[in-house]
């Protein structure tokens, strides 16, 4: 997860371009050829897209994007804590 990342993609695509590319990323992980380095890859990408999905819906909601951002990272970053 990189927050810079998050916000570029928060910031140049719509919901709508982000959850195709998500679809995308998930249908490619589940190729036979695809070697262990390229799903990593693939899932780092997934995280910051769902991170920028999940920014959207809280800005949507009111929350400022610089707030949003911060919560998301939090999010993770508690989840890993555990």
């Amino acid at each position: 997860m990189k927050i810079p990342v998050i916000r570029q993609f928060f910031q140049n695509n719509t919901p709508e371009q982000l959850e195709t590319t998500l679809e995308v990323l998930e249908a490619f992980c589940e190729f036979r050829g695809v070697s262990e380095a390229e799903v990593d890859v693939a899932g780092e990408l997934i995280t910051n897209i769902c991170g920028a999905l999940e920014v959207h819906a809280s800005v949507q909601s009111g929350v400022l994007e610089k707030d949003a951002l911060n919560a998301f990272g939090q999010k993770v970053m508690g989840s890993i804590d555990r």
